[in-house]
Order: C-alpha cells, then sequence, then structure tokens
C-alpha cells in the first residue's frame, strides 16, 4: 500500500530528520526566567530578520494573536478585522471572552482584502456610545490568497492615519512573501520584511508550512512584548525548557522558507489536474491552499468523493468545499495519485 497522502493540512508535517538532530542537540534553560538560550536566539532572530526590536516565542498561533489584540487593547476597545480572519472566526472568541475586547468583522472583497471605504467607515467616533476602535487586523495569506503589497501598504497606512494600531496574523506570512518576491525583485526574506514592516506587530507561525511540530513567535517593540510577555504568563504559555521547540523553529526558518515555492508549484501542478472535471469548481492557487466547490449533482456526493479519496490514501477536508493544502511531506507522486483518485471518481 503506497504512503497516504495528507492534504488536509500544512500543519500535519513531520520534523525532518535534521531537524530532529537540531532538536536533540539544543542548549535548554528555564524559559519563564527567560534563560533558555534556544529560545533566547529565536527571538532574537526572528525580531532583527522582520525589523523589530522584539520577540516573544508563544505556543501557538491562536495564542500569538491573543497576547497581540490584548496586548494592543483594553477592555471596552475594539479590533477591525474580516469575516474570515482567524483570530476571528476560529480562536473561539479569545479576544472578547478573555479581555472584553470587541472584534467589528468586515466583508472580505474577492481578493480577500477589506475595502479600505470599510475600514475608514468602521472607524468608531470618540462617543461614549461606542467601543474604542484601536487597531486593524490583517491576515496573509488569507484562504491562500496573497494581499497585493500595495493594498497592505495602503490598508496599514489609512489605519495608522486614524490613530490605529496594525497587527497581522502572519500564519502564513512567507508562503505570501515567497509568492510575492520574484515579481516585485526580492528575494523571499526581503519581502517578509517589507510586508511586516507595515504594522506595529506580527504574529509568525512555525508549524505550518515551515515544518516545526509546535510554535509561533509574536514580533513588536520592546514595550509591546512586554505587555504581551505578561499576557502569555496570564494564559499559561510559559513552556519552561522549550528550547527543543525553538530549536525545531530556527531550523525551519534556515531550511524551510525558499522551499515554499515546491509546495506552490504543486499546488498548481494539482489544480491544473483537476480543471474541467463536472461539477468541481475553483480559482486557481495563488500559494498552497486550493479551495474546490462541487457544484450541481456533484454537490451531494461530497461525503462519498471524501470516503472514495480515503480508499486511495488521500486525506482531504470539507463536504460540499473540499480544501487541498500541499506540504513538505507531499510531493508530485502523491499530487498525482490525488488527481488521478478524483478523476476516478468523477469518471
Amino acid at each position: 500500500m503506497p504512503p497516504t497522502v495528507d492534504l488536509r493540512s500544512d500543519t500535519v508535517t513531520q520534523p525532518t530528520a535534521g531537524m530532529r538532530a537540531a532538536m536533540l542537540a539544543a542548549p535548554l534553560g528555564d524559559d519563564v526566567f527567560r534563560e533558555d538560550p534556544s529560545v533566547n536566539a529565536l527571538q532574537d532572530n526572528i525580531a532583527r530578520l522582520l525589523g523589530f526590536e522584539s520577540a516573544l516565542f508563544m505556543s501557538s498561533g491562536t495564542q500569538s494573536n491573543l497576547c497581540g489584540i490584548l496586548a494592543h487593547c483594553q477592555r471596552g476597545d475594539e479590533y477591525l478585522t474580516g469575516q474570515m480572519a482567524h483570530c476571528y472566526r476560529w480562536e473561539a472568541g479569545g479576544a472578547a471572552v478573555l479581555g472584553s475586547v470587541q472584534p467589528q468583522p468586515l466583508n472580505h472583497q474577492a481578493d480577500g482584502s477589506l475595502s479600505l471605504d470599510d475600514i475608514d467607515a468602521a472607524i468608531k467616533p470618540d462617543d461614549a456610545h461606542y467601543a474604542r476602535s484601536r487597531l486593524l487586523t490583517l491576515e496573509n495569506t488569507l484562504g491562500g490568497k496573497v494581499l497585493p503589497f500595495e493594498y497592505v501598504q495602503q490598508a496599514t497606512a489609512l489605519a495608522h492615519s486614524r490613530g490605529l494600531a496594525r497587527h497581522l496574523d502572519g500564519a502564513r506570512l512567507f508562503n505570501a512573501a515567497v509568492a510575492q518576491a520574484a515579481p516585485n525583485g526580492q528575494t523571499p526574506w526581503q519581502q517578509a520584511r517589507r510586508i511586516a514592516q507595515c504594522f506595529d506587530s506580527v504574529s509568525v507561525c512555525f508549524s505550518k508550512g515551515l515544518g516545526a511540530p509546535v510554535g509561533s513567535a509574536l514580533c513588536g517593540s520592546r514595550e509591546f512584548i512586554a505587555r504581551a510577555h505578561r499576557l502569555r504568563k496570564m494564559v499559561g504559555g510559559g513552556m519552561r525548557q522549550s528550547g527543543m521547540l525553538a530549536a525545531a523553529a530556527s531550523y525551519a526558518l534556515a531550511h524551510n522558507v525558499d522551499r515554499l515555492a515546491t509546495d506552490h508549484v504543486l499546488m498548481r501542478r494539482l489544480a491544473l489536474g483537476l480543471k474541467n472535471i463536472d461539477g468541481v469548481e475553483f480559482e486557481m492557487p495563488q500559494t498552497n491552499i486550493l479551495f474546490v466547490d462541487l457544484t450541481g449533482a456533484a454537490r451531494e456526493r461530497g461525503a462519498a468523493l471524501i470516503e472514495h479519496l480515503r480508499e486511495q490514501g488521500i486525506l482531504v477536508t470539507g463536504l460540499y468545499r473540499l480544501r487541498f493544502v500541499t506540504h513538505l511531506d507531499v510531493d508530485e507522486a502523491g499530487i498525482d495519485r490525488a488527481i488521478s483518485a478524483m478523476r476516478s471518481f468523477f469518471s
């Protein structure tokens, strides 16, 4: 039986042999005392590379976004965000539940952006009837779509001009940077820094396409990270000898950024292989994520399709809308198997 091709998410990756060796060799200390050299090295490195004064290692992107929002906002404040933004829709309402910070969700445009007019109109006047508008959050990428860099500049400049702080959920920041680097005449690291510098804080995830088993980093000014550090302690984020996890993240930054381009190529290969199947509709992917809509008669066969794929050793998520995600544990042969299994079901 050939190995399973897991296309459910880029969070399912296993550490490579090199990453495991780096984890095993990592020098350790107590990070609650700020004495773990591997954590400190990771924090210093990601802050420097993205152009910030400081950074804080977090257990997850959810924790990083939560501490970031609460470090920017107080009780009775609000943050502007997208209807489909992860920090609003899929993080259990943490900012509202734990911080009494109100989300103001806005509808997305077709490219995943938020209309500049909608952002401007949603900023509340200084009046006792309203929550205080304090923060704009954007996500890059969103559903695999890369926010145009010119838009990021415009949206963050608008927020700044209206007195709002700006936070980026950069769960897949490096996918965005890899996709935009060459057209903009930049390296992926240069483009990642250009994107990050439009914001006052950035959350970066290591456990998705970069392939680390755990962890994110929150980047910002020293004062901002000091506030976030207190919040991380409050929500149980002190991880003691977490240098083994930080070493995996450092290895990922050193070895797995440029290779994200391979994931993008494989996803485009998958999309091209699924073209012209009746009942299957999608937009061509920009990065490593493809959403496939089942239409017409195919819409009622979603459960059967998922089971058919599973029997062929292909794992996906969804029902009426399927999600395919490429990552470092998926190769060309696996993509071709997925194409073949999809086509055999609809033939």
